[in-house]
């Protein structure tokens, strides 16, 4: 075969001249892969929360009408990217075929890897889906996808079980940006804390802000608070509607001795939060929005109409170094492991 080109535009049958992502069809036909491009037999897919959230709902929970949905998504698209947010998640599979133009990479045939692209850029063939794990987001199937030469992937570690390992790789690019962004001493609210990437973050903000810092976890399911807590993931937990922006704020300032936060996270899977996110964070502040649920345009909007001057930070699921910082997180803290164990696996 031909070189592509190395972000994926050769794959992309409409419109011409955009990049895979945006694209609304891409070629997934596997039988053609190309010099520059990695084919792997994909074994799960974990779909990004808040698409998995919302095909969920609009199908009414029923397994078989979501099984139906995706199918339909990556037949008609060449790529699981769900048309209403936008965003797609990402896969684990086995390396089929390494092109010839990347033999210089240390990636053999039969690796296990994961990919740290978007499944909304990624080509799609799902053969059949074999099972569908709502509680994690995670759909089993038979298929196969392409990696382009300038997507990034990890190879899976040998000393934790492979979901574990998708789990958090799923959700790395938050507590990477968390370690960059978040310094000693300063004042972090995480907006959907219970979460996988919540949960992440939590424990690298605590890291980050030290002895004289302070974290505080917001949720809207009292459930969570114990956990939190046991952990050390926090040094208290909220409890509100993450919809609620102006009841919301309250407890968060009071929960902060009534100032506004250095750093504000949101990692919730659900639209409308924008403000929630905003409001509680201090002039000259920082808000990172991880939730792929955002609307950009209602934050941006939304924080001039309230005279916030704010950095405003787009979820970049990549960020360098993010799968071995998100890895080490789960070697370092033994309770953590363990959770995700228990309820990610």
């Amino acid at each position: 075969m031909s070189m592509g080109c190395k972000y994926g535009s050769h794959r992309v049958i409409e419109p011409i001249g955009v990049l895979p992502q945006p694209a609304i069809r891409l070629d997934n036909d596997m039988s053609k892969s190309f010099d520059n491009e990695i084919l792997v037999d994909v074994s799960a897919l974990n779909i990004d929360s808040a698409s998995f959230t919302q095909l969920e709902q609009a199908t009414g929970g029923d397994m078989k009408k979501l099984e139906a949905e995706i199918l339909n998504i990556v037949s008609q698209r060449g790529k699981m990217q769900n048309p209403v947010t936008g965003s797609g998640g990402m896969f684990i599979g086995t390396v089929a075929k390494v092109g010839s133009a990347l033999s210089g990479r240390q990636l053999a045939v039969g690796d296990r890897i994961a990919s740290l692209v978007s499944l909304s850029l990624t080509p799609l063939k799902i053969e059949k889906i074999l099972n569908i794990r709502p509680e994690i987001d995670r759909v089993e199937i038979k298929g196969q996808a392409i990696i382009f030469e300038s997507g990034v992937y990890a190879k899976l570690p040998d000393d934790m079980d492979e979901g574990l390992a998708l789990a958090a790789l799923d959700v790395a690019g938050a507590p990477a940006q968390a370690a960059r962004l978040i310094g000693s001493g300063q004042s972090v609210l995480i907006i959907g804390a219970g979460g996988k990437s919540g949960m992440l973050v939590a424990y690298e903000a605590m890291k980050r802000v030290g002895p004289t810092g302070r974290v505080v976890c917001s949720v809207r399911n009292a459930g969570y608070t114990d956990t939190l807590m046991s952990l050390n993931l926090c040094h208290q937990v909220i409890v509100e509607n993450a919809t609620a922006p102006v009841a919301h704020l309250h407890k968060a300032l009071e929960a902060n001795g009534g100032a506004e936060y250095d750093v504000v996270f949101n990692c919730v899977n659900i639209p409308d939060t924008e403000m929630t996110t905003i409001l509680p964070c201090r002039q000259g502040g920082t808000v990172y929005f991880f939730s792929m649920a955002t609307h950009f345009g209602k934050a941006a909007l939304g924080a001039e109409g309230v005279g916030k001057d704010i950095t405003m930070i787009v979820g970049n699921g990549y960020s360098k170094d993010h799968a071995e910082i998100t890895l080490w997180e789960l070697r370092e803290h033994k309770g953590l492991r363990k959770l995700f164990e228990e309820k990610f696996v």
